[in-house]
């Protein structure tokens, strides 16, 4: 048995063929307006839903629900059907609810700040998987409407990029959201970043940068010895003149590795260079990563130090620290181990 998120509007009109055509509206709005899974669809008779049921089963299930931040973040733990386990995290704000989605069990990056990328790779979602983390998390998210999706869960979303793009086309299209509201986060795979751009995908992109010279980002982000920044560079071009739309990059802040006065003085001229905004973000505390985040006054110097240098920057509101929800903390332990990483760094004067 499959999802029902796996099938096109026309290939439920296939497998309904049998049905009066008012039917298939009657299930694609259960499934696409209102969230619903198949046995709930309750327009459309008992037997029909019976059937559905029987064809169509659910990819999740839930083996830990967790909450913080007094209940409006919301993480959940999924074991998909062949035993691996994925995580996603809802969070509510005074004017939206945004999910973190995964696009992989697990993640092959490498990251070395990332308790995803210490847990290692098991396999990529399909798409089904990744829009059931969509509509569950609407579900549980009523009576407000889900405004917000965010591919910043586990695993690097261009590495599964048929899947992701066919995810974010089909949010566009069946749950009508815009480039503002659809946010993919990708580490710098820079022929997909260019892909993307090309395929004209209502997407906001953010890039994991977290350094911004080549030495130092090979140890945090292996992908760089791939994708150095030069490489990174030219796909970030080329994604801001096709599209037109703003580029983000992600910055956690660690302590004595990218917090200093140099490593302002890269990035500013990284992103300045490409008109690109800053997202700071406080490093969250991983298993086995033996170094610390910067402390709050020093993310706060960092932060003023990068506008003083005409860089559009903000400061990340942490939220999921106390479960293991924030940024870099989801890892499943069934996906892998986690593993001991000291980070030398390039340090400069402060």
């Amino acid at each position: 048995m499959v999802s029902a998120y796996e099938y096109s509007r026309a290939e439920l009109a296939e497998l309904l063929s049998d049905e009066p055509r008012y039917r298939v509206d009657q299930v694609w709005h259960g499934l696409w307006d209102e969230a619903l899974d198949v046995g709930s669809i309750t327009t459309i008779p008992k037997a029909l839903r019976a059937s559905l049921a029987e064809r169509f089963s659910p990819g999740l299930e839930v083996v830990a629900d967790v909450s913080s931040d007094r209940g409006s973040t919301r993480k959940w733990v999924f074991r998909l059907a062949d035993g691996a386990t994925i995580e996603t995290v809802l969070m509510g704000y005074k004017d939206r609810v945004t999910v973190c989605v995964s696009s992989q069990a697990g993640c092959a990056m490498g990251c070395t700040f990332c308790a995803t990328g210490q847990a290692g790779f098991t396999r990529h979602l399909t798409t089904g998987e990744v829009v059931e983390q969509v509509m569950f998390a609407a579900r549980r998210a009523a009576p407000r409407r889900l405004s917000n999706v965010v591919f910043m869960g586990m695993g690097e979303p261009l590495a599964n990029y048929r899947v992701t793009a066919e995810v974010v086309r089909r949010l566009h299209e069946y749950r009508g959201l815009s480039a503002r509201h659809l946010t993919v986060s990708t580490v710098g795979v820079a022929p997909a970043i260019e892909r993307l751009a090309r395929q004209g995908l209502p997407l906001t992109l953010a890039v994991s940068l977290h350094a911004a010279n080549d030495a130092t980002r090979d140890e945090l982000v292996p992908l760089n010895r791939r994708y150095p920044l030069q490489r990174l560079h030219e796909a970030c071009a080329t994604w801001v003149a096709v599209t037109g739309r703003r580029l983000s990059f992600e910055w956690a802040l660690i302590d004595g590795v990218n917090d200093t006065d140099r490593a302002a003085d890269e990035l500013a001229d990284y992103a300045t260079s490409l008109r690109a905004h800053v997202n700071l973000i406080p490093l969250n505390p991983t298993p086995g990563y033996l170094v610390r985040g910067s402390s709050p006054a020093r993310v706060r110097a960092f932060h003023e130090g990068l506008v003083a240098r005409g860089v559009n920057a903000t400061v990340r509101n942490t939220r999921g620290r106390s479960i293991d929800a924030a940024c870099g903390q989801l890892a499943a332990v069934t996906n892998g181990r986690h593993r001991s990483i000291a980070v030398r760094g390039v340090v400069g004067t402060r």
